[in-house]
């Protein structure tokens, strides 16, 4: 049996510009991957699942900022790696959320070669960013043979590996809003070992009026085939004040929600039992309690 480190042949091909990237794309169709830092294109690679074709966005110019306008919001380029993201100042201050989904991604190494839009278009229900990125809400642009859209992260993600990415489509960047006032979030995830990945994450963005909260968006991932927001939780969230009620109702709501299943990292009872906890806990970590 042949060794699951050793890469199958494929055509690298290196676009020096987007225009070029895409032209690529819609050429080659659903035979070609796009990588960036390629820490999941290669694994996929050595597991039987990769492409004859994997166009590499290395030489491609000024793709790799992260930028933040107080107006505008937060852009993540193609190319910003996790460290990156997880070393912005902006970043640390105003998306906790995102900064701890980054900086606590996998080893250093990957962490300097992966990158927060590769995590987004990896669609991985047990995706750390995806699930901060879902709680804080944004949008990824991307650029295809028709010219740019943008699409929310909200419908981003159609079922198990699938978004509304198309075939002849490149993802450029990932905007996500400047917070408003009294506005708060925070990330969590639960591993085997600190390197796994998540068996369950949950992230939440609180927009507060005082002591009452007016908007609510609550992400869980690897608790269904894609990551997903609780509705009822954020509806029993809004135009509430955080009771020691209104939490107990959230642990007993969260469960009705979700449909995760057994797998290699936990069972499905395990996940089922500590989902509502974990909403508690980020919803009380998100107001600093």
């Amino acid at each position: 049996m042949a060794s699951s480190r050793i890469l199958p042949e494929f055509e690298l091909l290196i676009p020096q510009s987007i225009k070029e990237a895409v032209d690529l794309l819609g050429k080659l169709k659903n035979k070609a991957s796009v990588m960036a830092g390629g820490t999941d294109v290669v694994i996929s690679c050595t597991k039987g699942f990769g492409s004859p074709n994997v166009i590499s966005l290395a030489e491609i110019p000024a793709l790799d900022y992260v930028e933040y306008d107080s107006k505008s919001g937060l852009r993540i380029g193609a190319m910003a790696t996790l460290q990156q993201v997880a070393d912005n100042a902006d970043v640390q201050k105003r998306y906790p959320a995102l900064w701890k989904s980054a900086a606590i991604n996998g080893t250093p190494q990957t962490r300097n070669m992966g990158t927060v839009v590769g995590n987004i278009m990896r669609a991985s229900p047990s995706g750390d960013c995806i699930c901060a990125i879902l709680a804080i809400g944004g949008k990824v642009v991307l650029r295809g043979s028709k010219g740019k859209r943008e699409v929310s992260i909200d419908d981003f993600y159609i079922k198990y590996r699938e978004t509304a990415c198309k075939s002849d489509e490149l993802a450029v960047e990932i905007k996500i809003p400047a917070p408003a006032a009294g506005s708060c979030n925070a990330f969590a995830r639960m591993t085997r070992t600190t390197l796994d990945l998540s068996k369950v994450n949950v992230a939440v963005r609180l927009d507060m009026s005082g002591k009452t909260v007016k908007e609510a968006r609550v992400a869980i991932g690897a608790v269904a085939p894609t990551t997903i927001r609780l509705k009822k939780v954020e509806a029993l969230l809004k135009g509430k004040q955080i009771t020691d009620d209104v939490l107990q109702k959230i642990v007993e709501t969260v469960p009705t929600e979700i449909k995760p299943i057994d797998d290699v990292r936990s069972t499905a009872e395990y996940r089922r039992d500590v989902a509502g906890i974990m909403v508690k806990r980020i919803i009380l970590e998100a107001l600093g309690k």
